[in-house]
């Protein structure tokens, strides 16, 4: 079963300062735990996918025009209150072992190694219906 991890900020309820605030060496232990996530699921062999994401001001939305031209609105969005900061994407065995490695990111250390314990989502990636299905 494939599952997507999605680490979600959100500037109304979160309980710790902008990273942009943190202390160098706070920045470093956060980014070093994100490393070992990713080698601890690589090495388990859960790992399929994930990324860190630039921050919401740099984020451009598109849509279609009437011609199919691509009509581009900028950031920032005054108005975003949440916002996809990364993800994992993982292969696991049951959706327990999901909910379990959502807790284990959750925990990153933020200002002064305290856990952020930040919200994460948790969805399984549905898999197209074999030709047969239809």
């Amino acid at each position: 079963m494939k599952y997507l991890l999605m680490m979600q900020f959100s500037q109304a309820s979160t309980e710790f300062p902008q990273i942009s605030t943190w202390k160098p060496e706070e920045i470093e232990r956060h980014i070093a735990f994100m490393g070992e996530v990713n080698a601890t699921l690589t090495a388990s062999g859960e790992w399929v996918s994930g990324e860190g994401l630039a921050g919401p001001e740099e984020t451009k939305i598109v849509r279609s025009d009437a011609n199919g031209a691509p009509v581009v609105t900028e950031g920032p969005f005054p108005e975003t209150k949440e916002f996809l900061a990364g993800y994992w994407i993982v292969d696991v065995d049951t959706p327990a072992r999901a909910l379990e490695l959502a807790a284990y990111v959750s925990s990153a250390p933020g200002p002064e190694g305290k856990p952020l314990c930040m919200p994460i989502e948790v969805r399984q990636i549905m898999e197209a219906p074999t030709p047969d299905a239809w």
